[in-house]
């Protein structure tokens, strides 16, 4: 497949034009592969929402409303609700429930700022798995190699965007479901603070830890995305540079068991950032070292809440591997939760005393390049924990992050993620985008 224009002059295309490239890429995939990365595709539907898109931008212009994302493709998670949708939330058993009634509020925001809905995307059970597998549509493969995971639970939106299918995924991170397949598969991804962005409309996993944010190519495109699902305003100004800037490398957990490639990426890019005049200063969080266990428990508990009457169901119906984390809850003691929203709510604290000293925190998004599809299938309970390790962590502390690719020009990805405190969000996005600029190698699309 040829490389998609720059997003410069990708952006002054007519999004008919726009909208027809991704649908020509769909159409160059084998049914079975599109199927594994949307839940519904349906081109008429698409292209109607394209010439809406250009007749609200002619009115629009005539008004002088803005139309901020105008006719920008956005593939769409398969647990936000879009009206007459059946909201699947990568699960067979919801699919006999009602279509909804109306658009989540994210989407909302999306189509009322000129955006394209561009599909719905598959996604790991409940969006409960970092690594991307789905035994109901299939899963969808890494886009750089199908024969490693996507990761998750953003997978099929990830893909997409790597594939050139659409322009943007709008994906959610409970523990890391849009950094996690942003690093693996070569883009930029954004949590934001898990307040920032309204989750009304979104299924839920864990309703403390639940935010919404976007993957797409670059950081600019990610920040203004972010701004309509916000609704806030903000700057990203790249060309600002990086001299000067405090930014602290976190240790600890986050830094055990990289493997070669991810190890020495990272210090390529630390390098890049200490020559052009960054100041590289180490940052201790010993409070991290509790976020996996505390996760653990209070993910679950939050969960199993969510799916109280249809855990008999899923024994027969659904995915295993998410069942089980499911019934980590029912052998909890209350002591145990209890201690773990403590840790919790002292980490929060924390994290905002650390992040207070730095401009921003630096660390590898992930460990490990995308594990083969086959390894995790033998090894899930330890491949999927080492997958959200690192950007949990950014979840338990309650901060914000991006993900940036920093891996050399054609080799597999790896993510350099960049954490901020919560509320910091424009902050990040803003550091981000310098950081990429000086790490990140020229963006490229997958061949399907």
């Amino acid at each position: 497949m040829p490389l998609p224009p720059p997003r410069a002059q990708r952006l002054r295309l007519p999004v008919r034009d726009r909208v027809e490239q991704g649908l020509d890429r769909c159409a160059r995939l084998t049914p079975e592969r599109l199927g594994r990365i949307f839940t519904r595709l349906e081109p008429t539907r698409i292209r109607t929402a394209a010439q809406q898109a250009d007749t609200r931008a002619e009115a629009a212009g005539e008004s002088g409303e803005a139309l901020p994302l105008h006719g920008l493709t956005i593939s769409i998670k398969d647990l936000f609700d879009e009206a007459g949708e059946v909201t699947g939330a990568g699960s067979v058993e919801l699919l006999s429930g009602a279509p909804a009634a109306g658009d989540a509020t994210v989407v909302r925001r999306l189509k009322e700022a000129g955006a394209v809905a561009f599909g719905r995307t598959t996604m790991s059970e409940f969006a409960y798995s970092g690594v991307g597998l789905n035994p109901h549509y299939g899963t969808c493969g890494n886009s750089r190699d199908p024969a490693r995971i996507p990761g998750g639970s953003t997978s099929g939106g990830a893909v997409g965007v790597g594939l050139g299918l659409s322009e943007v995924a709008l994906g959610s991170d409970t523990g890391g479901s849009v950094r996690i397949p942003a690093a693996l598969n070569g883009l930029a991804g954004f949590k934001p603070s898990q307040s920032a962005v309204p989750l009304d409309g979104a299924f839920p996993l864990a309703g403390s830890y639940d935010s919404i944010g976007p993957l797409a190519r670059d950081v600019e495109t990610c920040a203004a995305v972010h701004a309509v699902l916000s609704g806030t305003d903000g700057r990203v100004e790249r060309e600002a540079g990086v001299r000067g800037l405090r930014l602290g490398l976190l240790g600890g957990p986050l830094l055990d068991g990289l493997d070669a490639a991810v190890a020495a990426d990272f210090e390529r890019a630390l390098g890049r950032l200490a020559r052009a005049g960054a100041a590289l200063v180490p940052a201790e969080a010993p409070f991290l070292e509790k976020a996996g266990w505390c996760n653990r428990i209070v993910v679950a508990t939050e969960a199993s809440k969510v799916h109280a009457g249809r855990r008999q169901a899923l024994k027969a119906s659904g995915d295993p591997r998410v069942l089980k984390r499911l019934e980590v809850a029912d052998g909890l003691t209350a002591e145990e939760q209890d201690e773990a929203y403590r840790l919790r709510g002292e980490a929060q604290a924390a994290w905002a005393e650390l992040a207070a000293g730095y401009d921003a925190l630096l660390a590898p998004t992930l460990p490990t390049l995308a594990p083969l599809l086959h390894d995790v299938a033998q090894d899930f309970d330890r491949l999927n924990a080492l997958m959200l390790r690192n950007p949990s962590s950014i979840n338990f502390a309650d901060g914000c992050a991006a993900t940036v690719p920093m891996q050399a020009p054609g080799a597999l990805p790896t993510g350099l993620m960049i954490s901020a405190a919560n509320g910091a969000d424009w902050r990040c996005l803003d550091l981000a985008a310098r950081i990429a600029l000086l790490v990140s190698p020229p963006w490229e699309t997958a061949e399907a």
